[in-house]
């Protein structure tokens, strides 16, 4: 792969992830690939001149024209503004968008070739792979999309003093040039800095897991590849991201059934966990639903009750990558950027402070998903939702099917049956009335909470109260009746 060039370096260190396609010797081969190679000569004043349409010392006092970092898809250039500040000016190299854009199309070809002629290579959704390996380095190439990542990521966290974004600058930037503030600080991961200035590594842990599951469950826009080199903490504490070619993205369902899944994992619910699953795979083929509930349901009271120091949050990944895999289950690629960010994360966490409770920091936010889940008003949206899938899957019901119903109502089709038990079924059309009632009763209080209709007690409409303390009543005194019969 490093032969190849360097789209293969880029896909080979993407896949050095992907346990639950490649066996370990493979994998031990993917993660010795780096990404540094030799500068490539560039007339940097030239380049920004051509590139910007701007005479460089109009705005720069000066450029160092020896390249501070060097990769295989650009490098890395110091610079100071006019007005003093110092910057680094991130430049693409000549021609990689047309190597890159050659590679891929090589690659989804050979992809589809082998998909055709070995079933094996078809199960690893290899061509899948390829697709989102190349959405991913085509982002990764823009320069525009980075800093529209760095505005984002900023303005997601303006309000949080714990973190700096490095600050873009438009102006001096396009899509193969991106100039922003150089950061005056240290890896993260250096403990001997950190204490030197004034501050606790326990404490950083425990601040840099948080803004990271704050990035996953409150914004669903998190750093893709949060390793030791590309996070910092400045003199004055704050911890800071670079590069930001690569980001993942939650969309709201996704966001919504992750978040489900950790509650679900939290409660030990391991049957709804599997169903949440379900909802989130791209694909899943599970022969044995039994045996798929039995390995999770160990791996769930595998991880109860301990900390970093006794079990890896990695490790636990890995086995439930090893499970989903033997039912191939294939997830969004975005989750399996999660995953290498989490993991990521956690050696960061285990270098500072390996006593660091994962669990416990992820306390609050469950909390938080829960009374939003309790809410009327997520309530309600959600039973709309259901109420106008099961009306759009009415209406696109085959046609032969609304004709027998058709057939139905016209009295034109006859069914000879018998019934027994008729006793029996008045009970359950009792139930059944009653149920529907209770279910009226939980909308009608829902629409009045939402309408914030008058009189009111802490805020709550009465009326919408009274009705959901009716529904709690009327379930009960089922319930009871049922337990007697």
């Amino acid at each position: 792969m490093q032969d190849l060039g360097p789209t293969y370096v880029k896909l080979g260190q993407m896949c050095s992830n992907r346990t639950d396609i490649f066996p370990e010797d493979i994998i031990a081969e993917f993660q010795k690939l780096q990404d540094d190679v030799e500068p490539e000569k560039i007339d940097i004043y030239a380049k920004i001149k051509a590139e910007l349409n701007i005479e460089p010392l109009e705005y720069f006092k000066e450029i160092d024209e020896t390249p501070m970092a060097s990769a295989s898809m650009g490098q890395v250039y110091k610079g100071i503004l006019k007005d003093g500040t110092e910057v680094v000016i991130k430049v693409r190299r000549e021609g990689i968008k047309e190597i890159v854009a050659s590679d891929l199309s090589m690659m989804r070809d050979l992809a589809a070739y082998f998909e055709r002629t070995n079933e094996e290579i078809k199960k690893m959704n290899t061509s899948y792979i390829i697709n989102t390996f190349g959405n991913s380095i085509t982002k990764e190439l823009s320069f525009r999309n980075e800093l529209s990542n760095m505005e984002k990521f900023a303005n997601n966290f303006k309000n949080d003093k714990r973190i700096h974004v490095p600050v873009p600058y438009r102006e001096l930037s396009n899509d193969n040039i991106l100039c922003m503030e150089f950061i005056k600080g240290f890896k993260i991961t250096d403990k001997e800095k950190i204490e030197k200035c004034g501050f606790f590594p326990s404490e950083v842990a425990r601040v840099g897991l948080d803004l990271y599951i704050q990035q996953v469950l409150k914004y669903g826009f998190f750093h893709a590849d949060p390793h030791p080199g590309n996070v910092f903490m400045t003199p004055e504490g704050k911890i800071v991201f670079i590069d930001f070619g690569a980001m993942g993205t939650l969309y709201p369902q996704d966001k919504e059934l992750l978040e489900n899944l950790l509650l679900h994992f939290i409660q030990k619910d391991v049957k709804k966990a599997i169903d949440t699953i379900k909802e989130l795979a791209v694909k899943y083929n599970v022969p044995d639903e039994r045996q798929l509930e039995r390995e999770l349901t160990e791996i769930v009271y595998l991880v109860d009750g301990n900390v970093l120091s006794e079990i890896s949050i990695g490790d636990i990944f890995e086995k439930v990558r090893v499970i989903l895999n033997k039912n191939q289950v294939i997830l969004p690629e975005d989750i399996y950027l999660l995953v290498k960010g989490v993991g990521q994360i956690e050696g960061i966490g285990r270098h500072l402070d390996p006593s660091l409770d994962i669990m416990k920091t992820l306390e609050p936010y469950a909390k938080r998903i829960l009374r939003e889940r309790m809410n009327p008003k997520y309530i309600f949206e959600k039973g709309t939702k259901k109420i106008t899938q099961v009306s759009e899957s009415w209406l696109s019901l085959p046609e032969d099917l609304r004709n027998i119903s058709q057939k139905i109502l016209n009295g034109e089709l006859k069914h000879k049956h018998e019934v027994t038990g008729f006793k029996e079924l008045l009970k359950i059309l009792d139930r059944l009335v009653v149920a529907i009632i209770i279910a009226s009763l939980l909308i009608a209080s829902s629409i009045v909470v939402l309408s914030e209709i008058p009189p009111k007690i802490n805020e709550i409409p009465v009326l919408g109260f009274l009705g959901y303390v009716i529904s709690a009543i009327l379930g009960i005194v089922e319930i009871i009746k049922k337990g007697k019969k």
